[in-house]
């Protein structure tokens, strides 16, 4: 297929894919929002509750990260650094992840990451929000909104390879071979 008729292509794809936006973010806005109790988590300063995580804004993104030990998950919480400032002008922001507070810390501190972090080392906040199964942790984002005393959790999603939520992928996606077998590492050489 000659270059300009796949661009074409592409671009149709492109637009279909907006058009699916469209239509996903209307279906969000008419869910009704789950109330959520207001669970506690540790960090390396103590304990901390969801109601207070989101500071003066209302409304907190919930990073569900499988910890230290898990690549992928590395990547997109190294991705999450430059949307930072962005993304806290609207809406308050913490990663969580199994891993104790002061590896956490420690990690954190390696990578350069600037956002808040919280260990539910007690799986029952990630169980309740489908993010731990007996399986083990799972990766994705939980969006909750305070209101008045009531916290309820607006929406949520999974993170996966190829997700909109890494840009890399979508970076690779124009190579001719894709990700081409690639996987990220803590460190390139």
């Amino acid at each position: 297929m000659q270059y300009a008729e796949t661009a074409a292509r592409l671009a149709q794809y492109r637009k279909q894919i907006a058009e699916l936006r469209t239509k996903m973010r209307e279906l969000q806005q008419a869910a009704q929002p789950q109330e959520m109790p207001d669970d506690e988590f540790a960090t390396a300063e103590g304990k901390v509750r969801l109601s207070e995580l989101f500071g003066e804004k209302g409304y907190l993104f919930v990073i569900h990260n499988m910890g230290a030990g898990c690549r992928y998950c590395t990547l997109w919480a190294d991705g999450f650094n430059g949307i930072l400032p962005h993304i806290e002008n609207r809406a308050a922001f913490v990663v969580a992840s199994p891993d104790e507070p002061a590896a956490q810390q420690k990690f954190k501190t390696a990578r350069g990451w600037r956002f808040r972090v919280v260990s539910y080392k007690d799986p029952g906040f990630a169980r309740d929000m489908g993010y731990r199964t007996d399986e083990g942790w799972l990766p994705g984002v939980s969006v909750f909104r305070k209101q008045g005393q009531n916290i309820c959790r607006a929406s949520d999603t999974g993170f996966q390879p190829g997700d909109d939520f890494c840009a890399i992928w979508h970076f690779f996606d124009l190579l001719p071979e894709g990700a081409g077998g690639w996987q990220p590492q803590y460190q390139y050489h």
